[in-house]
């Protein structure tokens, strides 16, 4: 098994439970206020360790509670954190969860110290090399994953690039990527930029996922909350990709791993 190395974002998150999700200039109540663990690097290094590969985070946290209980949390589970920096002069990355009662979701992201990371953190990947895999989601400043993609391909890492939250990157970055992951409305946000990509991963939530022409059916399992459902596949994905699976095999148990993270509250799982 290879190493996957995530360069990412992490968030405390704050989730609202209500009936259904309020349209605009609409109040609706919720349960109680809930404060898990989130961010898509940090839930993407976690199901990669949890997939069986070397995990290693490159991320940051605020000096605050939050970010100083993170970077302990992700080292219980087994991710190597020797990477991460803790930053003055800003708070550890925020993200606020609307979960209605078909379990389903909407997310607002304050990225705190996540937009801390510059080119400087670069020099963290510089050991990346042939059976590393990178992997990224855009919840960074554009221009640093852009830097970082081209680092991962130069040194030989496969490079995948999880499209989340959407953003138009030049033609040239995805198409160093091998896959891009992207959902359906990302999908459809790329086509509408007119931005093509050689090989693109969709995920298509209860249809299952699609690359090239594999297509790997969804598991029918009970839904809870879909927060994290995506990370847990793109970090899946990485781990078994690193360990040499074919595209089919690595799907599969990405698929399962997915299926896995809707049956449990929140973006991460309890610690083992």
């Amino acid at each position: 098994m290879g190493r996957v190395i995530v360069f990412g974002s992490l968030s405390q998150d704050l989730h609202l439970h209500m009936e259904r999700h309020p349209g605009t200039g609409e109040t609706v109540m919720s349960g109680d206020i809930e404060y898990r663990f989130g961010g898509k690097g940090a839930n993407q290094a976690v199901a990669a360790v949890r997939a069986g590969a070397e995990s290693i985070f490159v991320g940051k946290v605020g000096n605050d509670a939050q970010g100083n209980e993170y970077v302990k949390r992700l080292a219980e589970f087994g991710v190597d954190t020797s990477r991460m920096e803790i930053v003055d002069g800003a708070p550890t990355g925020t993200a606020i969860i609307y979960n209605d009662s078909a379990g389903e979701n909407m997310i607002v992201v304050a990225p705190g110290a996540n937009h801390r990371m510059g080119h400087a953190d670069l020099a963290k990947l510089d050991d990346l090399g042939p059976g590393d895999v990178l992997l990224m989601p855009l919840e960074l400043p554009l221009d640093v994953v852009s830097a970082a993609v081209e680092a991962g391909a130069t040194r030989g890492a496969r490079v995948i690039l999880n499209l989340a939250p959407f953003a138009p990157l030049p033609e040239a970055v995805l198409t160093a990527c091998d896959p891009v992951v992207v959902n359906e409305h990302e999908a459809d946000l790329l086509e509408r930029a007119g931005i093509g990509a050689p090989s693109v991963l969709q995920t298509l939530g209860t249809q299952g996922s699609r690359w090239g022409e594999v297509h790997v059916p969804a598991l029918e399992v009970s839904v809870v909350d879909t927060t994290g459902a995506g990370d847990a596949y793109c970090g899946t994905l990485a781990a078994r990709l690193s360990a040499g699976d074919d595209a089919e095999t690595a799907m599969r148990a990405a698929s399962e791993a997915a299926a896995r993270c809707v049956q449990h509250a929140g973006a991460q799982p309890p610690l083992p």
